[in-house]
């Protein structure tokens, strides 16, 4: 199974670990997963700092590697929402509860042009200490760690 999971990535954190973690599952030992990393220009809507590109990835392929699964994956550039996700033949796309309205606007687009709809699998955020979503922004504001660890 062909599997797309798209983010910023930055910094890696335990949600991310999860929506990288269902993605490999899904796709199976003799799948694809291809992973959307947003590009600078892209990311740069974000309210908080984001690290070059080039470091964001060199940092997920080491997480990916150091989570030792077995799946082919590769890292592509994602410039806007939706990506290659338009146009890709692929399965399935990975998804949070913050992201998901962009899966059901790349099935919409998709069946407009003709293209067979993808499953969706979304995954529940993980939760802080708190009770409340691990985000890279509450990491940046010092709120909390990667791993959802109250700092304050």
């Amino acid at each position: 199974m062909k599997v797309m999971v798209g983010g910023t990535f930055d910094p890696l954190h335990d949600g991310h670990r999860q929506l990288l973690g269902r993605s490999f599952e899904l796709a199976g030992p003799a799948g694809h997963v291809v992973i959307g990393l947003t590009t600078d220009q892209f990311a740069s809507r974000k309210v908080h700092p984001i690290r070059p590109f080039a470091v964001r990835k060199a940092d997920l392929e080491t997480a990916i590697t150091a989570m030792g699964y077995k799946v082919l994956w590769a890292i592509e550039p994602l410039n806007d929402r939706y990506g290659s996700a338009i146009e890709s033949d692929f399965d399935a796309i990975v998804v949070s509860e913050e992201t998901l309205p962009a899966a059901v606007d790349i099935n919409r687009i998709r069946r407009e042009t003709g293209r067979r709809k993808v499953d969706i699998h979304q995954i529940s955020c993980v939760l802080a200490e708190d009770g409340r979503w691990i985000s890279s922004t509450r990491i940046y504001r010092g709120e909390i760690d990667i791993h959802g660890h109250m700092l304050r």
